[in-house]
């Protein structure tokens, strides 16, 4: 048994496929399937269950899933303990945000991260909270920042801040401005989002609580493409305010406060709880909760 082939294991058991490990890994299939099969044949236990679905762990395979990952963190940590001896991390981290706060963030913890870990690489993802969630759990991400996380056993979830939602609309001066009641926003056509993405599930929730629905125009799951779509007068949208002060279209659209009980997206740090963090991927975290909190709800501003 060597490192390699317990990465390739860990990583077609979390992704409950070879077809999908083997593009991870940038490993033709049949030869990761030789790797898995010399691994079963060493170990005398059959560790997966093929299926036309994917693959299934075994008994045997769910333990030497937990060891793997316990060896795969220990030989990552060791790295970065000899990284320290020459003076600096040099740990790899894979980062998570959603498209309505990758504009405003990637740019200044990007640059806090050359700053304090030279020596460390960093790659940011772009995704909706539920596939963020997924890689988690899959470990193609290590930190995630997500919105109204549900908690789980398998993702440790830190608030970090909460974030008000407006009623976005076209700036033409034919609405009254002010405050817009749940029942008002249940009659005007939003462009939206589709489920699962947090603001299409907090407004479904939250007008379902008060007996209402929401009236749905479109479904659009990019920001800048719900903005342009209401600045062409298609409807109107939920989005935060920074979603929209970030835009090319901002001086077009008017935001009006959602009465009470009103619309607040929670914003949330989340990691897996069975993969420990490295001294890198803790780093990155510390600079999350530093950094994060203070743009997205205006204390600070975003780097240009």
């Amino acid at each position: 048994m060597d490192l390699k082939q317990i990465e390739y294991f860990v990583r077609v058991a979390e992704l409950g496929s070879f077809t999908r490990a083997s593009i991870v890994l940038d490993i033709a299939q049949p030869a990761l399937s030789r790797q898995i099969r010399q691994l079963e044949v060493e170990l005398r236990q059959t560790l997966l269950l093929r299926n036309g679905r994917g693959v299934t762990l075994t008994e045997a395979g769910k333990l030497l899933l937990e060891h793997g990952r316990g060896v795969l963190h220990q030989v990552e940590r060791a790295k970065e303990e000899l990284g320290r001896v020459r003076g600096a991390l040099a740990g790899k981290v894979a980062l998570g945000l959603p498209p309505s706060l990758s504009r405003v963030l990637s740019v200044p913890l990007s640059r806090a991260f050359r700053t304090r870990l030279p020596q460390a690489s960093l790659a940011i993802r772009e995704g909706l909270s539920a596939n963020m969630l997924e890689a988690l759990r899959n470990g193609r991400l290590d930190v995630a920042l997500l919105y109204n996380p549900v908690p789980s056993s398998d993702i440790d979830i830190t608030p970090l801040c909460d974030e008000a939602l407006y009623l976005v609309e076209l700036a033409d001066g034919d609405a009254a401005p002010g405050v817009v009641s749940l029942a008002a926003l249940a009659a005007r056509p939003l462009v939206i989002p589709s489920q699962p993405h947090a603001i299409r599930m907090l407004v479904e929730s939250q007008l379902g609580a008060q007996g209402l629905r929401p009236t749905i125009a479109l479904e659009i799951d990019s920001v800048p493409a719900i903005l342009e779509l209401v600045a062409d007068g298609a409807g109107c949208a939920v989005l935060s305010r920074l979603a929209v002060s970030t835009s090319d279209k901002a001086a077009r659209l008017r935001l009006r406060p959602i009465g009470e009980p009103g619309l607040v997206s929670r914003l949330a740090l989340a990691v897996s709880s069975h993969r420990p963090s490295t001294l890198t991927q803790q780093a990155m975290q510390e600079m999350v909760r530093e950094m994060v909190p203070p743009i997205v709800t205006g204390q600070a501003l975003p780097a240009a």
